[in-house]
């Protein structure tokens, strides 16, 4: 039998023969990719010997579209293979693509490339964040209402007899932009946040939580601009705590608010860390946000003079195993019960003395246990955590005994210490006899089941106030109703959309109310006059679930169907911005829980590994005064940076790229410049992907990756003219010393496989594999004239050396292919090679 590399040079001969025929495609195993008249080689019929930036662009243009009708034409169906979910956080579409967006997208397009060379079936799918605040203030600015803001810049197309379509505008032309730099996403799952077929199921999701009792409304403090009459978020409130519009000193007011009880899900949230893989510090981040999960909160009916008022108050125990030696439920001055619109206000003012410790006539009725404590006023402001209401239990509380003695309260010792040391449950009902561990579990689960508290959580976590009094984002799907309450919308009739609202100033309260035909309908349950909830939620609910979305965008009947979600889910690997590591994550992790909860979804955790990039930063010259200043109006000439005109000396940083700062850079401008692959290699090389990159084009980073695109069209230069000098490869005529070099090639050819592999699977350091890469290349250039002719080994190197290279730069290794597959006596690389034995194998199904 032929050796190896003789059957597969007569493999690539055939091939060839195919290509001189004249083909449209060539097929490579399963797939079809572009053949025979391509790239720069076939059109002229020579090799360019020089890579120069002219020829850059033609073979960018060239592969560009081959490589993207390529990459959609791979089929996601077959699910007998296994998966890869790559996803980075979706955009705003604010219409411009920035650096940062430019660095998160090259490294998911790039991870992508490479799994689907090892032959798993990839998503790595793209979306919209396009309800929020940015676009609302956009709209009070040019006086307009978000609608109308939307329609030209998020995208209503205008059709004849003046109707409008919500279309692509500002959708279209970052898509664009996102095609202009070689990015594949799956578009076929593309998903837009502020359309109703998408939130019509964030509301789906919000009913459902309501149902289970983690969705509620309580009173709670916003930021009130006394002359514009609305609420402010807090980016709309300046450093110096005035309204960003009206210059207004903002003013704290209690307003009733919607709230998602995330604190239900601190404890099995806080215990799931341990199972994850380690996410760079992110891990600790989510720990810290959570905190130590000890205790819980109980629920308590309030009495003023013996009455029972309807209010509730909910306090948080450290111990709830020994509520029955409850003394007195505390309260902090600043609570909502003496600043907001109870109907115990007054009762608890006229018992406040300021710096005191006050007993109110007001008790609390623990609706656990039914026991009636008084409520107590303590002096200090600031409790433990981010608590306002705490329970008193002397037995486990030496400040609780000082304070239930000062007063005269009376308690019950709940603890008793045995001979052996452990301490059990007295004069505690059902509990009488436990350990103390044993009664916390049991008496939290009970709690848990008759739905007054009983979540285990820490003393610092908040549950999530969601409402927002703004026009663009998805309705709240609630009706209130003066016989019934609260009420909501039934799910057959959702989505509940947005009304068109004829005039929008941002001032007055939330926009909604003003639609009163939308705002007034009927009660679903007892069909009489109500009103419908006229808040908002908070853009992160929408990005709480979207990663569910994308495994099933089309599904018209729920959010997604549980096969496809419990087939490509957990995502495997999630990139973006620090800055979100804890609130979006946080949140993304209890809706998670949730649904799992809920039986939509078999995996609890929604992310496997977490990529949190760095950001990239621009230069900025600043003066004295903190004004930025434009590049052109700075004088670099000097040993030190100043004013062109002034001469004053400037304070030079690094800073996050802004239009404020004039630091930022147009990556249009910049792909015209240096062509798509070098921008991809130079934002993957610049720095570890954890890192923030300082863009300076002058550094070592850009001539370095322009170098190597130089090397590698030499060393392809260099194989093709050895191979069309009309001498046939022939092994046997290497010296045992020409072999041995071969042999040292294939060597480390093999390390450099092994090593790039596990940058592109375990720690994602795509600067390394860069650099490995390079040295590959370095390595193949000083190889003997010889061992270029006649050596297997160089030519699998070789090889292999482009098809590592491809997931980072695809356009330059496509041509570099095209034209060594014509002198090639190797295989062809589909897939990406495996260090397996005396010859490279390739990842992935046999063809």
């Amino acid at each position: 039998m032929a050796p190896s590399w003789q059957r597969l040079g007569l493999y690539a001969s055939l091939l060839k023969r195919q290509l001189r025929d004249g083909p449209d495609v060539i097929k490579w195993g399963r797939r079809v990719i572009p053949g025979c008249s391509r790239g720069i080689y076939s059109a002229t019929g020579k090799w360019t010997k020089e890579y120069t930036l002219q020829t850059r662009k033609d073979v960018e243009k060239w592969w560009h579209q081959r490589i993207k009708e390529q990459a959609s034409k791979i089929s996601e169906a077959d699910k007998s293979k296994p998966k890869f979910y790559v996803l980075s956080m979706f955009p705003y579409p604010s219409g411009k693509l920035h650096m940062g967006h430019v660095r998160v997208y090259t490294i998911s397009d790039t991870i992508a490339r490479f799994q689907k060379m090892r032959g798993m079936q990839v998503i790595n799918p793209m979306g919209w964040d396009a309800f929020g605040l940015p676009a609302e203030n956009a709209a009070i600015e040019r006086n307009l209402h978000p609608e109308s803001w939307t329609q030209s810049s998020i995208g209503w197309e205008v059709r004849d007899q003046g109707t409008c379509r919500f279309g692509v505008c500002n959708i279209r032309h970052m898509r664009k932009q996102l095609d202009r730099l070689g990015l594949c996403f799956s578009w076929d799952r593309e998903i837009t946040t502020c359309l109703p077929d998408y939130y019509k199921w964030t509301q789906y999701l919000f009913i459902k939580l309501y149902e289970a009792g983690l969705a509620y409304q309580k009173e709670a403090l916003v930021n009130w601009d006394p002359v514009d009459q609305t609420v402010l978020a807090n980016e709309q409130v300046d450093e110096h705590g005035c309204s960003w519009r009206s210059g207004a000193k903002v003013e704290q007011k209690y307003l009733r608010q919607w709230f998602i009880k995330t604190t239900a899900y601190a404890k099995p949230m806080q215990d799931a860390l341990a199972d994850l893989p380690e996410w760079y510090g992110i891990k600790g981040m989510q720990a810290h946000w959570i905190g130590d999960c000890v205790g819980c909160h109980l629920d308590f009916t309030l009495k003023v003079d013996g009455q029972v008022t309807g209010e509730k108050l909910s306090a948080y125990t450290a111990t709830p195993e020994a509520i029955y030696g409850t003394a007195h439920v505390a309260i902090s001055p600043s609570h909502r019960l003496l600043h907001g619109h109870s109907s115990l206000k007054e009762a608890f003012r006229k018992a406040l003395i300021p710096g005191k410790d006050c007993l109110t006539p007001v008790t609390a009725v623990n609706m656990l246990t039914q026991q009636e404590v008084p409520v107590v006023i303590l002096a200090k402001a600031d409790f433990e955590g981010s608590l306002d209401a705490k329970i008193g239990i002397p037995s486990t509380s030496l400040e609780d005994t000082v304070l239930a003695q000062t007063l005269g309260l009376s308690y019950s010792e709940v603890i008793e210490t045995m001979p052996d040391g452990t301490e059990r449950l007295s004069s505690s009902a059902e509990f009488t006899g436990m350990n103390r561990p044993d009664a916390f579990l049991s008496l939290t689960q009970k709690a848990r089941r008759k739905r007054v508290g009983g979540e285990v959580t820490s003393d610092k976590l908040k549950d999530w106030l969601i409402s927002r009094q703004r026009y663009w984002g998805t309705p709240i799907p609630m009706v209130h109703c003066p016989a019934c309450g609260p009420v909501p919308v039934p799910l057959e009739d959702l989505p509940v959309t947005l009304p068109s609202i004829t005039s929008f100033t941002g001032k007055g309260g939330s926009p909604l109310a003003s639609a009163s035909e939308w705002v007034n309908c009927s009660c679903p349950r007892c069909k009489g006059a109500a009103t419908r909830e006229t808040d908002t939620m908070d853009t992160f609910v929408d990005s709480a679930w979207y990663y569910f979305r994308y495994t099933d965008p089309q599904n018209t009947q729920s959010p997604f169907s549980t096969a496809l979600a419990d087939y490509w889910m957990p995502v495997d690997l999630y990139i973006g911005g620090k800055e979100h590591a804890v609130m979006h994550l946080f949140y993304a992790r209890f809706f998670s829980h949730f649904c799992h909860d809920q039986k939509m979804v078999k995996h609890r955790e929604p992310f496997h590994k977490l990529l949190a990039q760095g950001l990239v930063k621009g230069q900025t010259f600043r003066l004295p005064s903190g004004q930025y200043l434009q590049r052109e109006e700075v004088d670099l000439t000097g040993s030190v940076p100043v004013h062109a005109n002034t001469r004053e000396k400037l304070e030079v940083t690094w800073e996050k790229m802004s239009k404020s700062k004039h630091n930022g850079v147009d990556p249009e401008a910049v792909v015209e410049q240096y062509g798509i692959d070098t921008i991809r290699l130079y934002i993957l090389f610049a720095a570890p992907p954890e890192k923030d990159i300082l863009w300076d084009v002058k550094t070592d980073a850009l001539p370095g990756v322009l170098r190597w695109q130089q090397r590698l069209w030499s060393l392809a230069t260099r194989f093709i003219e050895a191979r069309v000098s009309g001498k046939v490869p022939r092994p046997q005529l290497l010296s045992n010393e020409e072999k041995a070099e071969g042999r040292k090639l294939w060597e480390y050819k093999n390390s450099i496989i092994s090593q790039v592999t596990a940058h592109f699977t375990e720690d994602f350091s795509l600067n390394s594999a860069i650099s490995q890469l390079m040295g590959l290349s370095s390595a193949l250039s000083q190889a003997s004239q010889r061992v270029v002719l006649h050596s297997p080994e160089f030519e699998d190197a070789l090889c292999a050396l482009m098809v590592m290279a491809a997931p980072m730069a695809p356009h330059i290794t496509s041509e570099l292919w095209a034209g060594i597959l014509y002198n090639c006596h190797a295989e062809i690389l589909e897939c990406f090679p495996l260090q397996l034995g005396h010859r490279t194998r390739r990842a992935g199904p046999a063809s």
